[in-house]
């Protein structure tokens, strides 16, 4: 058996399985802040839309930062929303090169019926909270 199509099928088949995992879930950046702390640091919000749509059938929903400046020993902070009012909150720690992931579950399965229960469903407000260095220190 000739072996390159053998590895363009494997690679075939783990692409597709890498699209199949990736959640039912999007985000888009809306909005960033930045208010000064003090003369070293600042914290900058983030806020985003999320949208789960009724019909997902993935189990988990993950927020991530790409990496960036964060201050040492503080975590980010992660919010979110359905409407006004808070459906769940989230503190997780920055990574050496600043950047962050948080997974949390979006569906359920009750063990009793084995119905599957969607915890997130429609539209949420995500606030990321996150302490980063001023940039502008010794200026």
């Amino acid at each position: 058996m000739n072996a390159k199509p053998s590895i363009l099928l494997i690679a075939s088949v783990i692409a597709l399985a890498a699209v199949m995992m990736i959640p039912d879930t999007f985000a888009e950046s809306n909005h960033i802040t930045v208010t000064p702390i003090n003369e070293k640091i600042s914290l900058e919000e983030t806020i985003t839309t999320m949208y789960v749509p009724e019909d997902n059938r993935l189990p988990w929903g993950t927020v991530k930062g790409e990496a960036g400046d964060v201050a040492e020993r503080y975590p980010v902070i992660i919010q979110f929303y359905k409407g006004e009012d808070p459906v769940h909150f989230a503190q997780v720690n920055a990574k050496g090169d600043g950047s962050y992931e948080y997974k949390f579950r979006v569906r359920n399965v009750d063990l009793e019926t084995g119905e599957a229960i969607n915890i997130f469903e429609g539209a949420y407000t995500v606030k990321i909270y996150k302490v980063i260095p001023n940039t502008d220190v010794g200026v």
